[in-house]
């Protein structure tokens, strides 16, 4: 089988560039340089008016703030009315992920913002990749009854957790998908692909410097670089997959 694609996007432009691609979703966020927080309403409405009926799915990343992955109740709370808000806008699903303080899947959490999401499909981020046990959070998310999980095997790129990724593959038992995305490039993706993962999730994103191409200060400036979506360099994991664009693969 060949795995489907995924693209952490931005923006409407991404969402773009996903569609020739032919990729199945797009997980979209804000500030991906800082590992990705929950979009805008009128960036998931754009994003959601983009995609169109024939765009790829979205869905949205709900993550309140950067720095971890255990919550207080008001930032659970938040998230919960995020997820309702991002399903009832028209997302197909969201992306979600919380930890308890012992760095465990925090299964009380987990199914209050399930349940927000109601019949959108539901994907349990990379704070799978901090827990002690990949393979056993897998499995808790399984029972949570969560549609996929996105990791790179507990390493930091996922081209380095290659065999965590075939060990959570088998323990999924196709009852729970496995998104293989960290660090992706064309080198790395058919080796993923081959470890028989169901997807695969990357970013195609490349660095612009701010103030008109002059890099003048710093983020913390309002006038650092950003990061947007490469046409090419999507291009060029999809044909590292041996897919054309336009190609789409099984969702």
């Amino acid at each position: 089988m060949i795995p489907a694609l995924e693209i952490a996007v931005q923006d409407a432009a991404g969402v773009r560039i996903a569609a020739e691609v032919a990729a199945a979703r797009v997980e979209l966020a804000s500030a991906l340089a800082l590992g990705g927080l929950t979009p805008s309403p009128a960036t998931v409405e754009l994003a959601l008016e983009t995609a169109g009926t024939v765009g790829p799915e979205v869905h949205v990343l709900i993550r309140p703030r950067a720095g971890g992955f255990h919550y207080t109740a008001d930032e659970v709370a938040v998230s919960e009315r995020d997820v309702r808000w991002a399903v009832a806008a028209g997302a197909a699903g969201v992306v979600i992920g919380a930890l308890d303080d012992a760095g465990r899947l925090d299964l009380d959490a987990m199914a209050r913002l399930r349940d927000a999401a109601g019949a959108a499909s539901v994907t349990l981020h990379r704070a799978v990749d901090v827990t002690a046990d990949p393979v056993a959070t897998l499995r808790a998310a399984r029972e949570l009854g969560i549609r996929r999980v996105l990791t790179s095997g507990g390493a930091s790129a996922a081209i380095d957790g290659v065999e965590m990724l075939r060990a959570m593959v088998a323990a999924a038992e196709g009852a729970i998908e496995v998104m293989a995305g960290s660090g992706v490039d064309a080198a790395a993706a058919p080796v993923l692909a081959n470890a028989g993962v169901d997807a695969i999730h990357f970013s195609a994103k490349r660095a612009v410097d701010g103030a008109g191409g002059v890099r003048m200060g710093s983020a913390a400036d309002g006038v650092g670089g950003y990061e947007v979506t490469d046409r090419d360099i999507a291009l060029a994991i999809c044909a590292a997959l041996g897919r054309r664009p336009g190609a789409a693969a099984a969702q």
